[in-house]
């Protein structure tokens, strides 16, 4: 099924409030900004910073 687009427009990064993406595998939210990954687990993104994995570098995402 995959995540739905609608609530990807209208989500946000909850640490900086900015935007974000999907990645190309469609198994993270990422935030570019703060170079964290949300995990996406059972088609629901799971939005909490203390569960996101930080990376040097977003772009392989």
């Amino acid at each position: 099924m995959g995540i739905n687009k609608e609530l990807l427009d209208i989500l946000a990064c909850p640490k900086c409030k900015g935007d974000i993406r999907l990645s190309k595998d469609e198994k993270w939210i990422v935030c570019d900004n703060c170079k964290l990954l949300y995990e996406i687990r059972e088609d629901i993104p799971v939005m909490l910073i203390d569960e996101a994995k930080e990376v040097e570098n977003t772009d392989e995402y």
